[in-house]
Protein backbone atom coordinates (compact mmCIF):
# COMPACT_ATOMS: atom_id res chain seq x y z
CA UNK A 1 0.00 0.00 0.00
CA UNK A 2 1.32 3.28 -1.17
CA UNK A 3 1.43 6.38 1.50
CA UNK A 4 0.22 9.60 0.76
CA UNK A 5 3.16 12.15 -0.45
CA UNK A 6 3.48 14.05 2.17
CA UNK A 7 3.58 18.23 2.19
CA UNK A 8 6.99 19.79 2.63
CA UNK A 9 7.32 23.44 3.56
CA UNK A 10 8.03 24.75 0.03
CA UNK A 11 5.16 22.56 -1.07
CA UNK A 12 3.39 24.13 1.62
CA UNK A 13 4.59 27.76 0.76
CA UNK A 14 4.02 27.71 -3.24
CA UNK A 15 0.52 26.81 -2.35
CA UNK A 16 0.06 29.24 0.42
CA UNK A 17 1.56 32.33 -2.44
CA UNK A 18 -0.67 31.89 -4.96
CA UNK A 19 -3.47 33.94 -5.15
CA UNK A 20 -7.43 32.76 -3.96
CA UNK A 21 -10.09 34.12 -6.61
CA UNK A 22 -11.48 35.39 -3.49
CA UNK A 23 -8.58 38.10 -2.68
CA UNK A 24 -9.16 38.71 -6.04
CA UNK A 25 -12.73 40.12 -5.24
CA UNK A 26 -11.45 41.50 -1.78
CA UNK A 27 -9.14 43.98 -3.74
CA UNK A 28 -11.43 44.97 -6.60
CA UNK A 29 -14.47 45.33 -3.88
CA UNK A 30 -11.92 48.35 -2.65
CA UNK A 31 -12.50 49.94 -5.68
CA UNK A 32 -16.49 50.28 -5.46
CA UNK A 33 -16.32 53.11 -2.86
CA UNK A 34 -15.52 55.54 -5.34
CA UNK A 35 -18.45 54.83 -7.35
CA UNK A 36 -21.00 53.70 -4.69
CA UNK A 37 -20.19 55.76 -1.86
CA UNK A 38 -18.30 58.65 -2.91
CA UNK A 39 -19.61 60.91 -0.20
CA UNK A 40 -17.92 58.58 2.11
CA UNK A 41 -14.51 58.73 0.84
CA UNK A 42 -12.95 60.69 3.56
CA UNK A 43 -14.29 58.05 5.87
CA UNK A 44 -12.78 54.70 3.55
CA UNK A 45 -9.51 56.72 3.74
CA UNK A 46 -9.79 56.09 7.61
CA UNK A 47 -10.31 53.11 7.38
CA UNK A 48 -7.49 52.32 4.75
CA UNK A 49 -5.25 53.87 7.12
CA UNK A 50 -6.36 51.64 10.39
CA UNK A 51 -6.46 48.70 7.81
CA UNK A 52 -2.56 49.64 7.44
CA UNK A 53 -2.63 50.00 11.03
CA UNK A 54 -4.04 46.63 11.98
CA UNK A 55 -1.62 44.58 9.55
CA UNK A 56 1.01 46.17 11.17
CA UNK A 57 0.21 45.17 14.74
CA UNK A 58 -0.65 41.61 12.92
CA UNK A 59 2.82 40.69 12.10
CA UNK A 60 3.80 40.65 15.64
CA UNK A 61 0.64 39.33 17.40
CA UNK A 62 -1.11 36.78 14.93
CA UNK A 63 2.62 35.64 13.47
CA UNK A 64 5.17 36.36 16.34
CA UNK A 65 2.60 35.95 19.21
CA UNK A 66 4.03 39.52 20.56
CA UNK A 67 1.18 40.80 22.28
CA UNK A 68 1.67 44.93 22.37
CA UNK A 69 0.01 47.59 24.24
CA UNK A 70 1.49 50.40 23.30
CA UNK A 71 1.68 49.92 19.61
CA UNK A 72 0.72 53.83 19.19
CA UNK A 73 3.48 55.02 19.76
CA UNK A 74 4.91 53.82 16.27
CA UNK A 75 1.49 55.09 14.50
CA UNK A 76 2.01 58.95 16.73
CA UNK A 77 5.62 58.55 16.32
CA UNK A 78 4.97 57.96 12.29
CA UNK A 79 2.60 61.13 12.30
CA UNK A 80 4.30 63.57 14.36
CA UNK A 81 7.08 62.75 11.85
CA UNK A 82 4.94 63.43 8.57
CA UNK A 83 3.54 66.79 10.23
CA UNK A 84 6.58 68.34 11.29
CA UNK A 85 8.24 67.85 7.94
CA UNK A 86 5.75 69.68 6.61
CA UNK A 87 5.85 72.30 8.93
CA UNK A 88 9.15 73.51 8.16
CA UNK A 89 8.48 73.17 4.22
CA UNK A 90 8.97 69.50 3.76
CA UNK A 91 5.39 68.73 2.75
CA UNK A 92 6.28 66.51 -0.34
CA UNK A 93 3.61 63.16 0.83
CA UNK A 94 6.14 60.75 -0.36
CA UNK A 95 9.37 62.32 1.61
CA UNK A 96 7.06 61.83 4.26
CA UNK A 97 5.90 58.71 4.03
CA UNK A 98 9.77 57.76 4.02
CA UNK A 99 10.95 59.62 6.89
CA UNK A 100 8.38 58.27 9.14
CA UNK A 101 9.11 55.01 7.91
CA UNK A 102 12.93 55.24 8.53
CA UNK A 103 11.98 56.68 11.95
CA UNK A 104 9.45 54.34 13.23
CA UNK A 105 11.62 52.05 11.70
CA UNK A 106 15.25 53.09 14.14
CA UNK A 107 12.60 53.66 17.25
CA UNK A 108 11.39 50.31 16.54
CA UNK A 109 14.96 48.44 16.61
CA UNK A 110 16.10 50.67 19.27
CA UNK A 111 13.40 48.96 21.40
CA UNK A 112 12.87 45.30 20.00
CA UNK A 113 16.41 44.63 22.01
CA UNK A 114 13.89 44.86 25.35
CA UNK A 115 10.98 43.43 24.08
CA UNK A 116 13.12 40.14 22.42
CA UNK A 117 14.17 39.19 25.83
CA UNK A 118 10.26 39.12 27.82
CA UNK A 119 7.38 37.34 26.87
CA UNK A 120 3.68 37.21 28.27
CA UNK A 121 2.76 39.40 31.16
CA UNK A 122 6.10 41.32 31.10
CA UNK A 123 5.68 41.96 27.56
CA UNK A 124 2.41 43.81 27.89
CA UNK A 125 3.80 45.69 30.68
CA UNK A 126 6.63 46.63 28.73
CA UNK A 127 4.58 47.53 25.68
CA UNK A 128 2.20 49.37 27.56
CA UNK A 129 4.97 51.30 29.03
CA UNK A 130 6.49 52.24 26.33
CA UNK A 131 3.75 53.78 24.79
CA UNK A 132 2.97 55.80 28.26
CA UNK A 133 6.30 57.05 27.40
CA UNK A 134 6.33 58.12 24.18
CA UNK A 135 2.78 59.78 24.70
CA UNK A 136 4.16 61.98 27.64
CA UNK A 137 6.95 62.51 26.23
CA UNK A 138 5.14 64.04 23.03
CA UNK A 139 3.07 65.86 25.53
CA UNK A 140 5.65 67.84 27.48
CA UNK A 141 7.83 68.63 24.24
CA UNK A 142 4.94 71.64 23.20
CA UNK A 143 7.87 73.56 21.86
CA UNK A 144 7.61 70.64 19.00
CA UNK A 145 4.56 69.06 19.02
CA UNK A 146 2.43 71.39 20.47
CA UNK A 147 0.88 69.11 22.86
CA UNK A 148 -2.13 69.03 23.91
CA UNK A 149 -2.95 72.02 21.57
CA UNK A 150 -1.56 69.90 18.88
CA UNK A 151 0.64 70.42 16.30
CA UNK A 152 -0.11 73.50 14.24
CA UNK A 153 0.92 75.14 10.64
CA UNK A 154 0.90 71.75 8.86
CA UNK A 155 1.52 72.08 4.98
CA UNK A 156 0.96 69.03 3.09
CA UNK A 157 2.11 69.44 -0.43
CA UNK A 158 0.79 67.75 -3.88
CA UNK A 159 0.97 63.94 -4.16
CA UNK A 160 3.59 63.81 -6.54
CA UNK A 161 3.83 67.36 -7.15
CA UNK A 162 0.00 67.13 -9.46
CA UNK A 163 -3.00 65.84 -7.39
CA UNK A 164 -3.66 67.84 -4.41
CA UNK A 165 -5.92 66.60 -1.13
CA UNK A 166 -8.85 67.83 -1.77
CA UNK A 167 -12.15 68.04 0.38
CA UNK A 168 -14.24 65.13 -0.64
CA UNK A 169 -10.94 62.67 0.16
CA UNK A 170 -10.49 61.25 -3.77
CA UNK A 171 -6.70 61.80 -3.30
CA UNK A 172 -6.77 60.87 0.27
CA UNK A 173 -8.65 57.56 -0.55
CA UNK A 174 -7.09 56.77 -3.71
CA UNK A 175 -3.69 57.77 -1.65
CA UNK A 176 -4.29 55.50 1.27
CA UNK A 177 -5.49 52.68 -0.72
CA UNK A 178 -2.11 52.01 -3.30
CA UNK A 179 -0.03 52.37 -0.04
CA UNK A 180 -1.81 49.78 1.96
CA UNK A 181 -2.24 47.57 -0.97
CA UNK A 182 1.49 47.71 -1.79
CA UNK A 183 2.69 47.13 1.76
CA UNK A 184 0.03 44.47 2.16
CA UNK A 185 1.87 42.62 -0.85
CA UNK A 186 5.15 43.03 1.16
CA UNK A 187 3.32 41.80 3.66
CA UNK A 188 1.95 38.43 2.35
CA UNK A 189 4.98 37.94 0.60
CA UNK A 190 7.15 38.00 3.72
CA UNK A 191 4.71 35.87 5.68
CA UNK A 192 4.51 33.03 3.10
CA UNK A 193 7.96 32.80 3.61
CA UNK A 194 10.68 30.65 5.30
CA UNK A 195 10.79 33.55 7.36
CA UNK A 196 7.36 33.67 8.03
CA UNK A 197 7.01 30.20 8.81
CA UNK A 198 10.05 30.21 11.25
CA UNK A 199 7.42 33.44 13.30
CA UNK A 200 4.65 31.04 13.34
CA UNK A 201 7.20 28.75 15.26
CA UNK A 202 8.46 31.07 17.38
CA UNK A 203 4.62 32.34 18.52
CA UNK A 204 4.14 27.91 18.88
CA UNK A 205 7.39 27.30 20.62
CA UNK A 206 9.92 30.14 20.90
CA UNK A 207 12.57 27.72 22.92
CA UNK A 208 12.33 25.18 20.89
CA UNK A 209 12.96 27.05 17.71
CA UNK A 210 16.70 27.63 18.32
CA UNK A 211 17.15 24.11 17.90
CA UNK A 212 16.38 24.01 14.37
CA UNK A 213 18.49 26.81 13.46
CA UNK A 214 16.12 29.73 14.04
CA UNK A 215 17.15 32.11 15.73
CA UNK A 216 14.18 33.39 18.05
CA UNK A 217 15.31 36.85 18.99
CA UNK A 218 16.58 38.03 15.53
CA UNK A 219 13.66 36.98 14.29
CA UNK A 220 11.18 39.14 16.63
CA UNK A 221 13.82 42.09 16.58
CA UNK A 222 13.66 42.19 12.71
CA UNK A 223 9.65 41.31 12.50
CA UNK A 224 9.48 44.39 15.39
CA UNK A 225 10.82 46.25 13.38
CA UNK A 226 8.91 46.18 10.44
CA UNK A 227 6.05 46.59 11.82
CA UNK A 228 7.04 49.56 13.69
CA UNK A 229 8.04 51.23 10.37
CA UNK A 230 4.55 50.11 8.61
CA UNK A 231 2.58 51.71 12.06
CA UNK A 232 4.17 54.68 11.10
CA UNK A 233 3.80 55.06 7.80
CA UNK A 234 -0.22 54.42 8.67
CA UNK A 235 0.61 57.18 11.39
CA UNK A 236 2.34 59.54 8.39
CA UNK A 237 -0.64 58.80 6.17
CA UNK A 238 -3.32 59.94 8.85
CA UNK A 239 -1.31 63.34 9.40
CA UNK A 240 -1.52 63.86 5.32
CA UNK A 241 -4.82 63.12 4.65
CA UNK A 242 -5.88 65.22 7.27
CA UNK A 243 -3.05 67.89 8.05
CA UNK A 244 -3.90 67.23 11.78
CA UNK A 245 -1.72 65.62 14.61
CA UNK A 246 -2.76 65.60 18.04
CA UNK A 247 -2.03 63.43 20.83
CA UNK A 248 -5.25 61.26 20.11
CA UNK A 249 -3.00 59.65 17.55
CA UNK A 250 -0.66 58.43 20.29
CA UNK A 251 -2.69 57.37 22.97
CA UNK A 252 -3.43 54.16 24.80
CA UNK A 253 -7.42 53.93 23.32
CA UNK A 254 -5.46 53.97 19.96
CA UNK A 255 -3.57 50.75 20.89
CA UNK A 256 -6.63 49.27 22.00
CA UNK A 257 -8.78 49.70 19.52
CA UNK A 258 -6.21 48.15 16.76
CA UNK A 259 -6.38 45.35 18.90
CA UNK A 260 -9.96 45.04 18.98
CA UNK A 261 -9.62 44.80 15.21
CA UNK A 262 -7.78 41.88 14.47
CA UNK A 263 -10.08 39.97 17.52
CA UNK A 264 -13.15 40.93 15.32
CA UNK A 265 -11.20 40.16 12.11
CA UNK A 266 -8.96 37.12 13.22
CA UNK A 267 -5.47 37.61 14.29
CA UNK A 268 -2.36 35.69 11.85
CA UNK A 269 -4.27 36.26 8.36
CA UNK A 270 -3.40 39.12 7.12
CA UNK A 271 -6.83 40.06 5.92
CA UNK A 272 -8.00 39.57 9.48
CA UNK A 273 -6.87 43.15 10.27
CA UNK A 274 -8.02 44.39 7.24
CA UNK A 275 -11.56 43.45 7.57
CA UNK A 276 -11.78 43.78 11.09
CA UNK A 277 -10.87 47.63 10.47
CA UNK A 278 -13.92 47.60 8.27
CA UNK A 279 -16.30 46.44 10.53
CA UNK A 280 -14.64 48.68 13.48
CA UNK A 281 -14.90 51.87 11.49
CA UNK A 282 -18.06 51.48 9.99
CA UNK A 283 -19.65 50.21 13.30
CA UNK A 284 -17.95 53.07 15.08
CA UNK A 285 -19.51 55.67 12.56
CA UNK A 286 -23.15 53.89 12.62
CA UNK A 287 -23.36 53.78 16.76
CA UNK A 288 -21.96 57.10 17.35
CA UNK A 289 -24.69 58.40 15.27
CA UNK A 290 -27.39 56.67 16.61
CA UNK A 291 -26.03 57.21 20.15
CA UNK A 292 -22.81 59.46 20.43
CA UNK A 293 -22.36 59.17 23.60
CA UNK A 294 -22.90 55.33 24.53
CA UNK A 295 -21.78 53.90 21.33
CA UNK A 296 -18.91 51.95 22.77
CA UNK A 297 -21.10 49.84 24.15
CA UNK A 298 -22.81 48.34 20.97
CA UNK A 299 -18.68 48.03 19.80
CA UNK A 300 -18.49 45.77 23.50
CA UNK A 301 -21.51 43.69 22.55
CA UNK A 302 -20.15 43.19 19.07
CA UNK A 303 -17.08 42.19 20.36
CA UNK A 304 -18.33 39.52 23.08
CA UNK A 305 -20.39 38.08 20.55
CA UNK A 306 -17.37 37.52 18.08
CA UNK A 307 -15.10 36.07 20.56
CA UNK A 308 -18.30 33.89 21.94
CA UNK A 309 -19.44 32.41 18.51
CA UNK A 310 -16.55 32.45 16.57
CA UNK A 311 -13.17 32.11 18.78
CA UNK A 312 -10.89 33.22 15.65
CA UNK A 313 -12.65 36.06 14.80
CA UNK A 314 -15.14 36.71 11.68
CA UNK A 315 -12.27 35.43 9.06
CA UNK A 316 -11.51 32.16 10.98
CA UNK A 317 -15.31 31.48 11.54
CA UNK A 318 -16.00 32.12 7.48
CA UNK A 319 -12.36 29.95 6.53
CA UNK A 320 -13.46 27.12 8.65
CA UNK A 321 -17.09 27.47 7.02
CA UNK A 322 -15.22 27.31 3.74
CA UNK A 323 -13.28 24.96 4.50
CA UNK A 324 -16.44 22.53 5.95
CA UNK A 325 -18.39 23.13 2.85
CA UNK A 326 -15.57 22.24 0.70
CA UNK A 327 -14.99 18.58 2.53
CA UNK A 328 -18.76 17.98 2.26
CA UNK A 329 -18.45 18.66 -2.04
CA UNK A 330 -15.51 16.57 -1.74
CA UNK A 331 -17.54 13.47 -0.15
Amino acid sequence: MMSAPSVTPHTYLRAQVRWHPLEYLFWLATILPFFLFPNYLSLASQIAITALFALSLDLILGYAGIVSLGHAAFFGIGAYTAGILSKYGYGDPTFGLLAAALVTGLFGLSTSFIVARFKHLALIMITLGLGFLVHELANSAHWLTGGADGLQGIRIGKLLGMFEFDLWGRTAYTYSLVVLFVIFLVARRLTNSPFGLALRGIRENSVRMPAIGAPSDAHIRKIYTMSAAIAGIAGALLAQTTSTVSLGSIDFQRSADVLVMLVLGGAGMLYGGLIGAVIFMVARDQFSGINPQYWYFWIGLLLVATVMLLPNGILGGLSHLYRALMGRRRT
